[in-house]
C-alpha cells in the first residue's frame, strides 16, 4: 500500500497561475490598443447613428405627408425608408459584425500582445516543468491559490516589463 502512495506522489502534477488582467494592465501597448479600438468604435457608432437619424427623418417626413401622397409616391417613400434602414444595418454589420472592421482591428492590435503573453507563459511552463497554467482572472470557481504559484510577474519580466 505504501508503495502505491509513493508512486502517486511522484506523479503529482505541477500547476502555476497567471493573472491575465494584471498582466495586460502592466503592458502600455495593450491600453493604447484598447484606446485606439474604442476611438474607432465611437467614430463608427456615430456614423451609424447619423444613418439612423436619416431614416428617422425620412419616416417622420413620410408620416406628415402620407395623407396627401399618391399610392406611387407612398410606395417610393416607403422604399426609400426601407433602403435607408437596410443601409444602416449593413453598415452596422460592416463595422461591428463578427467579420467587421472593429473585430479585425482588435485582432490586428491585440492578438500580437496575447500571442507574446502565451509564448512567455509557455516558455516559463516548459522551463519549470509545469503541467498546467491556469488564468486566475477567468477561473471563477477558484476559491484560494497560494501566491507562490502565481507566475504573472515572471511572465511580465519575460516580456520585458519589470514589476
Amino acid at each position: 500500500m505504501w508503495l502505491i502512495a509513493c508512486h502517486f506522489t511522484a506523479q503529482a502534477q505541477q500547476f502555476a497561475l497567471v493573472d491575465m488582467e494584471y498582466i495586460l494592465k502592466q503592458i502600455p501597448s495593450y491600453e493604447q490598443a484598447n484606446q485606439q479600438i474604442e476611438n474607432l468604435s465611437k467614430q463608427r457608432q456615430s456614423e451609424i447613428e447619423a444613418k439612423v437619424n436619416e431614416a428617422k427623418a425620412l419616416y417622420e417626413a413620410y408620416q406628415k405627408k402620407a395623407a396627401t401622397l399618391s399610392a406611387t409616391q407612398k410606395t417610393a417613400q416607403e422604399e426609400a425608408i426601407i433602403a435607408k434602414e437596410k443601409e444602416t444595418a449593413e453598415l452596422r454589420k460592416k463595422y461591428f459584425g463578427p467579420e467587421g472592421e472593429i473585430m479585425k482591428k482588435r485582432q490586428e492590435l491585440i492578438s500580437p500582445i496575447q500571442d507574446a503573453i502565451y509564448n512567455a507563459v509557455k516558455n516559463i511552463a516548459t522551463q519549470k516543468g509545469y503541467d498546467a497554467v491556469i488564468d486566475r482572472a477567468s477561473a471563477q470557481s477558484m476559491i484560494f491559490a497560494s501566491p507562490r504559484i502565481d507566475i504573472s510577474n515572471e511572465v511580465l519580466a519575460k516580456l520585458g516589463y519589470s514589476n
